[in-house]
């Protein structure tokens, strides 16, 4: 009654809902009849998206804010729109992941990497690029000459021609990842 009495026009919901829809649409008929609201909402059901070894249980997902395991809904590590948005996934990226995983009334169960690869596609396309070394090495190359340095022009994104050229030096000395090393003698 609820969803006639705020005018929602179509109530969407989990299969587990599908026995009570004669109920449902008995009881919202009704109460067009007796002209205590203005719509019938159409009830429409389908299947739960289930992430693989994710917990998506409301009750257990509660227990956890509840119990202050995490820092409330919009914690990164929770699997709530919120969540996955401050974890830094786009809202393209989420409506991608819905538009590809559709709407079905058989069970899924669905890898996160689906969802995690949704959101390389649509960053790959805005994300501008950038290069940083976080653990530096300095190496020093002996047959260089030192006063010589060389500019390499090398582009802003490897897909976007049009976001133009940067320019990355490199003379004697160079400095790489520290992971990058290894020793060959």
């Amino acid at each position: 009654i609820a969803d006639a009495v705020e005018g929602i026009t179509h109530s969407l919901c989990t299969l587990e809902f599908e026995d009570h829809r004669p109920l449902y649409d008995w009881t919202a008929e009704r109460v067009l009849k007796a002209d205590l609201v203005s719509c019938q909402p159409r009830q429409i059901e389908f299947s739960r998206l289930n992430l693989k070894y994710t917990v998506l249980s409301k009750r257990k997902l509660i227990k956890l804010v509840e119990d202050k395991h995490v820092n409330g809904w919009d914690d990164p590590r929770m699997p709530t729109l919120s969540g996955v948005r401050r974890r830094g996934m786009p809202p393209a990226a989420i409506r991608l992941f819905c538009e590809r995983m559709g709407i079905s009334k058989s069970d899924s169960n669905i890898d996160f990497t689906i969802m995690e690869d949704c959101a390389r596609e649509v960053l790959d396309d805005e994300s501008p690029r950038a290069f940083a070394i976080l653990d530096p090495l300095k190496v020093t190359i002996k047959n260089w000459d030192d006063s010589t340095k060389e500019d390499f022009e090398v582009p802003r994104h490897p897909k976007k021609s049009e976001l133009g050229e940067r320019t990355v030096p490199f003379g004697k000395t160079v400095y790489i990842e520290r992971s990058d090393f290894f020793d060959l003698e």
